[in-house]
């Protein structure tokens, strides 16, 4: 490994301050979306961080920050490295950030060391993985994938912007969103490093760990439909929207708990919302991940039946939207090796695998290219949240790993790779 580095784990950490300054939240408060004044200063900075690294940089036709560091010759296939930039609201530091930071990090000690490589190496600081601003998760990596879909451009955000015209306001084309796709053949495969955002690595006194696949997700927003009335409506009359949502939601967590699969209820909205008023409708959103689709879909399959079996009881009607929909992604023998000999590397001679129940840009990028994940230790297990934590010492191993795993993946490339046509820029 390299002993020219010159950004330290502590100056990482330095920097994750520095980019949580850049918020639109008051009271030292996190929140970073898509397209805003505050997606457009961390990329200007970040940007700079990379050509300090050595790499040519760029803005993609969906907002993604690139920087692009040559291998022996111009022109050749790369190994991509990166995570996001952006954050939900009342963020922590790290979700994302670390992962960009340590990345760009490692290409700055590969490229001090003057060893020529025979792929170029890339950082990416995807602009939207969170979905913060459109209810739409993953649309920088989807772009970079070229599996964005035109019907997301009449999305809106919670002031009626839509996409289309949130892009014309940042200064982007939304007729040059093919322009982000990256093909197969320009790379090699997808690398990330990421908090784990759960309390394993911690439970067993490890600080890094290799993820083997990451849930596969679908997102619903769930409408039940009554009938208002005035309080003092007899029981036997009522037909009340939020007893029965209530009666669901229970009922959801007591399905996905014996089935082993993630679900989650975070958004609910009441009509007419009157402390005297029983409620005539009830909105509530449905984040469902499982390690397998088939069996995601199943117990979605079942809720539904739950769902029509309620409010026939309950003489409500329901009705549901799919929002988001993401595969699971594996990641591939070849790279969860690279990972484990990048951990062991550290120290750790037994690396621990890891499930990731939380969505990742890399899932999008499994649609091109063969993925990678190492996870860092997290205090807690908490994310999202601004009580999210890491030590110098994790990160300072995970900076060691990234960089022994990278230097693997060129010892697994024997052969001579052969350039091919630059993707557009800007």
């Amino acid at each position: 490994m390299s002993v020219l580095a010159s950004t330290s784990a502590a100056e990482i950490l330095e920097r994750c301050d520095r980019l949580a300054t850049f918020s639109s939240l008051p009271d030292g408060l996190i929140q970073r979306v898509y397209l805003s004044k505050e997606h457009r200063e961390v990329n200007d900075l970040v940007a700079e961080w990379m050509r300090q690294a050595g790499m040519r940089t760029w803005q993609d036709a969906a907002g993604n920050l690139c920087g692009r560091l040559e291998g022996r010759e111009q022109g050749l296939p790369a190994l991509l490295l990166g995570s996001h930039l952006d954050t939900v609201p009342s963020a922590g530091r790290y979700d994302g950030i670390l992962g960009v930071l340590s990345a760009i990090a490692v290409v700055e000690r590969i490229h001090a060391s003057g060893r020529e490589l025979p792929f170029a190496l890339e950082v990416v600081a995807f602009a939207d993985e969170e979905g913060t601003r459109f209810g739409r998760a993953l649309l920088g990596s989807r772009a970079l994938a070229g599996t964005w879909e035109d019907e997301w451009w009449a999305l809106e955000d919670e002031h009626g912007v839509s996409l289309r015209q949130a892009y014309l306001d940042f200064g982007l084309d939304p007729e040059r969103i093919a322009d982000a796709a990256r093909r197969p053949e320009e790379l090699v495969g997808y690398l990330e490093s990421h908090i784990e955002q759960g309390p394993y690595l911690e439970d067993e006194n490890k600080a890094l760990g290799v993820v083997s696949s990451i849930a596969g997700a679908r997102r619903f927003l769930i409408t039940i439909h009554g009938r208002a009335g005035h309080s003092g409506t007899p029981y036997e009359r009522r037909r009340d929207a939020l007893a029965g949502a209530s009666d669901a939601i229970l009922a959801i967590e007591r399905i996905a708990r014996s089935a082993q699969l993630i679900a989650t209820v975070g958004h609910l909205e009441v009509w007419p919302d009157a402390v005297n008023v029983i409620p005539g409708r009830v909105e509530f959103s449905l984040d469902l991940r499982g390690e397998y689709d088939s069996e995601r879909d199943r117990i979605w399959d079942v809720i539904q039946d739950m769902l029509s079996d309620i409010c026939r009881q309950r003489r409500l009607r329901w009705e549901s939207v799919q929002t988001h929909s993401a595969p699971a992604a594996s990641c591939s023998p070849r790279l969860k090796g690279v990972i484990s000999a990048g951990i062991k590397a550290t120290g750790d001679h037994r690396p621990m695998s890891l499930f990731s129940k939380a969505g990742h840009d890399a899932m999008a990028v499994a649609e091109i290219a063969e993925i990678g994940m190492m996870f860092i230790r997290c205090e807690g297990g908490v994310s999202h949240h601004p009580d999210e934590h890491v030590t110098e010492d994790d990160v300072a191993k995970a900076l060691d790993a990234f960089e022994a795993a990278v230097l693997a993946v060129v010892d697994d490339t024997p052969e001579p790779l052969a350039p091919v046509s630059p993707t557009p820029v800007g």
